[in-house]
């Protein structure tokens, strides 16, 4: 974690008192009137002052009668109700003495029962202490749970309109750490972010990526600023950018502070929430307030030895275990992918306890038998026989890295026992210094081109592989084997140099092998597919994603399990805004990854981050041209939406004189209008066409192209039986050439794929629909401008130079 920048208002030590004084009466959470403590200690102006009123006590009138105004409010002070609107646990009464003491003894009971009769309709969202409670027992439960009522100054604010109210929460996360959100507050604050469109209510970003003002300039597309600063109809600004920056900065270094990936935190921050702050003469005025803490872990995982993975992606020795002599099982098929990749057969080994041969490959009878140690020894036995081989590969250190091919490794809650029991081995190994690195379990392999050996266990005829040793530029990490090998199934022509299925990380995890591409000369790409993070390994992952981005690389991420959170009664708005999946999106897109949310999209941002990685990203000016009015009618229609925003670029003078010369030649000066996006008509010859895109290539005021191809057309010669006339050629021959994005659609069946494979091998991205295209090249622009963005502001200590 990086050096804490703390400003010297905050009251750290403060804050840990108050901390320990909860935990020194068992508490794990603060009630609401030691969250305004906190928040003086924050530096906060505006706290409203506050009164608790325990229960079973008689305040005198002279203390019920100190608050300013002539109202106060009271709210239900339990650790269990945590949305104390909902149930009537909020009041606002006029500051008389015998009108608060009737309302306070009225809430005593009528909050409990409102609860009760809450929990009875939903008893799936009940708080644990209360499960399997009803009636009387219920609320009885529940009112002994109820300390009392706070009193709290009434602070009305200067506008009662729509947004005026603000939520800022921290939460720290299991697998990104510490998070900060912020966006429209008040009690409908889910109903409202469910309604706008994505990043426009509530914003949500990684407090060790981002500073104050970082945060704020996220902050600035949402509703909320919009409203508060009077950008929206009928609406006056309420607050300062300053503020905000200062709140945004003061809960971001509190966050790093008390974070889980602090290894000196005195206490971890659960969650802190303030929902509302509203505003009163330029002040920020919290109204209501909660936070959950927990002591810090005891101990960390030793972190793992990744200069190892160098070892594990290009050995110069292979073991292999769990090869059958009489049948083709996993192991074979490995030994048999490793020998037709190129590795030289005598430098594997076969641990065999029988054998002395295995497909010309010599065996050994055991692991402590090796003349030599091995830089990767690939383990494919069954699940119950992992624990012996990796005591064995402890004792006698004989292999610098270790991939698991068995599942039955922690993926099903039977088998998560022995998981443990692996790692807790492995991590044993990590701490004395000595032991491999593991892969897996549950891996289908590796298949590294400049290592010279592929251990998937899939049959080379059920699916071909490119087995030539050139220039790969991609790396692609999978969870899912099955994912990886589909997608290599189905576009071949991503061909990755690396291919990477890392299984359920009982020792390596998505962030090591992220850290050590970060690194790698010559990878401009990494895709990566994700079904979930070791503990904090996302903060680990986020980090080198920034990394990799500012030293140019390309991150394409896809994460599986995307179904929003459950939500119950104790979950705060931020744990219910803020789910893992909205987390996880906000870090890595926030990193400079690129996150898509399908398979397809998967695919085609590889493809086009592959293809056009070299190219200059300018501006989002887009030209579209087709033969086909439907075509370019669809590709005007799909640039924009809420991850990306394109603009159809104006065609400079001299290019609408070009392109009017060019139609004129052809005969279809009267027929096509000079626009964009250009529809050129099914007449277009193959040499208008040529003309047209180099056209937009040498136009300024064009920053990208999509050239849709239609092959039926009968003037373009697209059936490649003359190779030195196939427009084909021409054209990718153009984009290539070009220092701008250009990418190709043909939209036409399987007898034009030839078509379509000559663009490819001209290194031109080409994809099958025109709509598909513009949204697909819409969020790789939109990210590689963010990219740019990114190491424009690069923070001092990050790698790399800026612009």
């Amino acid at each position: 974690m990086p050096a804490l920048k703390v400003a010297t208002h905050i009251d750290f030590p403060a804050m840990t008192r108050l901390f320990q004084g909860a935990a020194g009466e068992n508490r794990r959470f603060l009630f609401e009137h030691e969250v305004y403590d906190l928040l003086r200690n924050l530096g906060s102006e505006t706290p409203p002052r506050n009164i608790l009123l325990r229960a079973g006590t008689r305040p005198p009138d002279e203390e019920l009668l100190s608050l300013p105004g002539d109202k106060v409010v009271l709210k239900i002070v339990s650790p269990f109700i945590v949305h104390k609107s909902d149930v009537g646990g909020v009041r606002v009464v006029p500051k008389q003495p015998d009108r608060i003491r009737s309302t306070w003894r009225r809430m005593m009971y009528e909050v409990a029962e409102s609860y009760a009769d809450r929990i009875e309709r939903r008893p799936d969202h009940a708080p644990e202490r209360y499960a399997g409670l009803a009636g009387d027992a219920l609320v009885s439960a529940i009112s002994q749970d109820i300390r009392g009522v706070l009193m709290v100054q009434f602070l009305p604010p200067d506008s009662g309109s729509f947004g005026n109210e603000l939520l800022v929460g921290l939460r720290a996360t299991r697998e990104f750490g510490m998070v900060l959100t912020a966006g429209v507050g008040g009690t409908n604050t889910e109903l409202l972010a469910e309604n706008f469109r994505k990043n426009r209510s509530i914003i949500s970003a990684s407090t060790e990526l981002n500073d104050g003002e970082s945060f704020f300039e996220l902050f600035r597309r949402t509703v909320s600023y919009r409203v508060l600063t009077g950008k929206a109809r009928g609406q006056k600004r309420v607050v300062a950018d300053e503020q905000l920056i200062e709140c945004f900065s003061a809960f971001i270094q509190v966050g790093n502070f008390f974070s889980p990936t602090r290894a000196d935190a005195p206490f971890v921050i659960e969650e802190l929430e303030i929902n509302p702050f509203a505003f009163q003469d330029f002040m920020m005025v919290p109204l209501d307030g909660m936070c959950r803490f927990s002591e810090r872990p005891a101990s960390f995982k030793a972190p793992r030895p990744v200069e190892r993975i160098d070892a594990l992606l290009h050995p110069a020795r292979i073991g292999i275990i769990g090869v059958s002599t009489s049948r083709r099982n996993f192991g074979r098929v490995i030994l048999q992918n490793v020998l037709a990749h190129g590795f030289p057969a005598e430098n594997v080994t076969v641990i065999h306890p029988s054998a002395t041969e295995v497909d010309g490959v010599s065996c050994v009878p055991s692991l402590a038998a090796l003349a030599e140690p091995v830089d990767l020894f690939v383990v494919a036995v069954a699940a119950e026989g992992v624990p012996q081989l990796i005591e064995e590969v402890m004792e006698t250190g004989k292999a610098a890295s270790v991939l698991l091919i068995p599942g039955g490794l922690g993926e099903t809650p039977d088998s998560r026992e022995l998981a443990r029991r692996i790692m807790e081995r492995i991590d044993e190994g990590h701490r004395s210094g000595e032991g491999p690195v593991f892969l897996g379990g549950n891996s289908m392999g590796v298949i590294s081109h400049p290592g010279h050996f592929d251990t998937w266990f899939i049959p080379e005829e059920k699916l071909p592989k490119a087995r030539g040793h050139y220039h790969r530029n991609s790396a692609f990490i999978s969870q899912s084997g099955a994912f990886m090998a589909t997608r290599m199934s189905r576009a071949p022509e991503l061909d990755p140099a690396y291919l990477i299925s890392i299984g359920n990380q009982n020792d390596l995890t998505l962030g090591d092998l992220m850290a050590y591409f970060k690194d790698h000369p010559d990878m401009d790409v990494v895709g990566v597919y994700c079904e979930g993070f070791n503990d904090l390994d996302g903060v680990h992952f986020t980090r080198a994603v920034r990394q990799a981005v500012l030293a140019g690389k390309e991150i394409v991420f896809y994460k599986a399990g995307r179904t929003p959170e459950g939500k119950t009664a104790t979950s705060s708005h931020t744990a219910s805004l803020a789910g893992d999946y909205t987390v996880c999106e906000s870090c890595l897109t926030q990193a400079g990854a690129i996150v898509v949310r399908s398979f397809n999209q998967f695919t085609e941002l590889c493809m086009l981050a592959k293809g056009l990685h070299g190219k200059a990203i300018g501006g989002n000016r887009l030209a579209a041209v087709s033969t086909a009015g439907y075509e370019a009618v669809g590709m005007a229609d799909n640039i924009s939406a809420d991850d990306f925003e394109l603009r159809m670029a104006a065609f400079t003078p001299s290019t609408r004189e070009r392109l009017g010369r060019a139609l004129a030649a052809c005969g279809l000066g009267a027929l096509v209008e000079v626009k964009n996006p250009l529809d050129i008509n099914p007449a277009a010859t193959d040499a208008l066409f040529v003309e047209v895109v180099e056209a937009l290539a040498a136009d300024p005021g064009v920053d990208l192209a999509v050239i849709g191809m239609i092959p039926l057309t009968p003037s373009m010669s697209s059936l490649a039986m003359d190779l030195s006339q196939n427009i084909a050629e021409r054209i990718g021959d153009i984009a290539r050439q070009s220092s701008k994005p250009m990418v190709a659609v043909v939209d036409g069946g399987e007898m034009y794929n030839p078509f379509a494979a000559m663009l490819r091998e001209r290194g031109m991205p080409v994809f099958r629909d025109a709509d598909r295209a513009v949204r697909a090249l819409g969020l790789y622009v939109q990210a590689r401008l963010g990219a740019e963005n990114l190491r424009c502001r690069r923070e001092p200590g990050d790698a790399g130079e800026g612009c």
